[in-house]
């Protein structure tokens, strides 16, 4: 997975920098990135704290192992199945 170079933190102070009356041209300068990633920030992040954001972290790593969990659990299922009709 690519590393990221700002933080939901970041991220987040940023769109609020945004909020506050700083021109998305100026702003995308000053910090580095492309008003396309800006945009996209926003629809992400639009409207979020600092708090929620973690939790919205913290959520998708779970998702993502339950997800993993899921998975092997059905390869699991799948080898058994394969070796129950192959004994009959």
């Amino acid at each position: 997975m690519r590393k990221r170079r700002f933080t939901d933190e970041q991220i987040i102070s940023i769109l609020k920098e945004s909020q506050a009356g700083s021109g998305t041209d100026e702003l995308c300068r000053r910090h580095g990135v492309s008003r396309q990633t800006f945009y996209s920030w926003r629809k992400r992040f639009g409207g979020l704290e600092v708090s929620d954001a973690q939790r919205l972290r913290r959520l998708e790593d779970e998702n993502r192992k339950l997800k993993q969990l899921i998975a092997d659990l059905t390869l699991d299922k799948q080898v058994l199945k394969e070796m129950l009709s192959k004994k009959v």
